[in-house]
């Protein structure tokens, strides 16, 4: 396995507001990485790729991807990665505005590292049923590619 450049985030979410709360989460936590920013599944695969006229990105630490996106939404998203032998070991946290069993277990059959209901706050990590697995993991995934 080659060793990976510098941790970065890339961030699959169509709603300005939710971009400028991850921001500023972020910032608020000390998570001074990359964060770069697609607004839908489509766009997010041609980054990853290099496709359609894309700049090719590194290939992200942690990825935060919306469920309910235009043209291609993120769960739609997520399989594509998983059954792409480059990303299907990528690290993905679902948001979403829906606590909806059926989104969580389409999300965890799809296995993603963890679930946040929106509205975004990094606080809530691991309080109740708010995620699968809390905020230090998603810490730990960006640290672990600066060793």
């Amino acid at each position: 396995m080659s060793a990976d450049p510098t941790p970065s985030i890339l961030l699959v979410e169509d709603d300005q507001l939710d971009i400028m709360n991850v921001q500023r989460e972020l910032r608020k936590h000390n998570v001074a990485v990359p964060l770069h920013i697609a607004r839908n599944g489509r766009e997010a695969l041609n980054m990853l790729r290099g496709e359609s006229g894309e700049s090719r990105i590194e290939k992200p630490s942690v990825v935060i991807l919306d469920i309910n996106m235009p043209r291609m939404n993120g769960l739609e998203m997520l399989q594509e990665l998983r059954s792409d032998p480059e990303f299907v070991g990528l690290n993905v946290f679902i948001t979403t505005t829906s606590d909806l069993e059926t989104d969580r277990l389409k999300a965890q059959n799809l296995a993603v590292s963890g679930y946040i209901i929106k509205p975004l706050s990094f606080d809530k990590f691991g309080e109740g049923a708010t995620t699968i697995d809390g905020f230090s993991l998603f810490l730990d995934l960006l640290r672990l590619k600066d060793q």
